[in-house]
């Protein structure tokens, strides 16, 4: 499991690497053609919008892997240890709920736009409504990852995380400032 894990993640940093030379590369290259040539590549600005939202989403499944999402854990790191761990499984339960519902809007935005193509490059406009449907699947496989790890007390549960985090504030507050 660690292994899939493992390559998922590789491969989610790949494609976001890729995304972003290919928008790097039309943008720049085109600059160059309007300013040098007096011409352009009529559909790279289009292209690099669809880029930017794929590295955008591929970019939130790594930052929901990596525990990166912006969370208020105030309340949280203060809760006895059994409390803390029920209410990560309902916040847990609540992401899922809500994967779901993005996942249900995906499909039906992919599928109602199969026939549609967008103006400049020609693409079906399911290929920027179909990354939706890969943050889902994405986020859902690591969210039942995470509540198995927090179920199971893994020692990379997400207890454990805010449990160090708490001890790292401990020992800031200690040390008198900031490390």
């Amino acid at each position: 499991m660690k292994k899939i894990l493992f390559m998922f993640d590789k491969l989610l940093q790949v494609l976001m690497a890729l995304c972003l030379a290919f928008m790097a590369i039309l943008v720049f290259g085109n600059v160059v053609l309007r300013y040098a040539f007096h011409s352009g590549i009529t559909w790279s600005e289009e292209m690099s919008r669809f880029l930017f939202i794929w590295m955008v989403f591929l970019g939130s499944i790594v930052a929901l892997k990596d525990g990166s999402h912006l969370g208020m854990d105030l309340v949280v790191t203060k809760l006895p240890d059994r409390v803390r761990r029920i209410v990560l499984i309902v916040g847990q339960l609540i992401i899922l709920y809500i994967l779901g519902l993005v996942l249900q809007g995906s499909w039906k935005m992919t599928m109602d736009s199969l026939e549609s193509k967008a103006p400049a490059t020609g693409l079906p406009l399911s290929f920027v409504y179909g990354i939706g449907i890969v943050l889902s699947i994405g986020m859902i496989v690591i969210t039942f990852t995470q509540m198995y790890k927090t179920i199971s007390q893994h020692k990379n549960s997400p207890i454990k995380k805010l449990e160090n985090l708490k001890e790292e504030q401990y020992r800031v507050r200690a040390s008198g400032g900031e490390q």
